[in-house]
């Protein structure tokens, strides 16, 4: 099933990227397409029936606003940092721990962090993200882990478990 699901993937990633429904087109995305799927297929997805779920859909969606309007905020807030005559920053590397259990949805948390301006993950080691922030307003770990994976976390968990 997973091979099928890669498969379809790829294919229309070849057509809307050649954006050309020509039989020589089609012929030569099917073939890119079956021989990606076959190379690359066992380690694609673990469980692929998930990716046939169209609540997970509408949460990518969810999450992309969220994730724009996220960094909108932070882009605001690191030129403030950087206009400010005082410099108000206060750099550190903060130790986070995530519950998300998937390596994709741990991939998609490491990644948000780091486009979002003011933060970079450093390092993961199992469940718990190093990173590297701007302005370490607190040293209670329980608000700065709802700071940096606040909004990001609880949506990734419904589009990736």
């Amino acid at each position: 099933m997973k091979y099928i699901t890669l498969f379809i993937i790829i294919f229309v990633l070849w057509l809307l990227m050649t954006y050309n429904l020509e039989t020589p087109n089609l012929i030569v995305g099917a073939v890119v397409a079956l021989i990606t799927s076959l190379v690359f297929g066992k380690g694609f997805l673990q469980d692929s029936k998930k990716f046939f779920q169209p609540q997970r859909y509408f949460w990518i969606i969810v999450y992309l606003f969220i994730f724009i309007w996220e960094c909108i905020k932070a882009n605001f807030d690191v030129a403030y940092r950087v206009l400010s005559p005082s410099m108000p920053i206060k750099p550190g590397i903060v130790k986070v721990k995530t519950t998300l259990k998937t390596d994709i949805g741990k991939t998609f948390l490491a990644n948000s962090i780091t486009m979002t301006p003011g933060t970079i993950t450093v390092d993961i080691i199992d469940d718990e993200f190093y990173v590297h922030w701007i302005y370490v307003s607190s040293k209670d770990p329980k608000e700065y882990t709802n700071k940096i994976l606040g909004r990001f976390e609880k949506y990734l968990k419904r589009i990736f478990e």
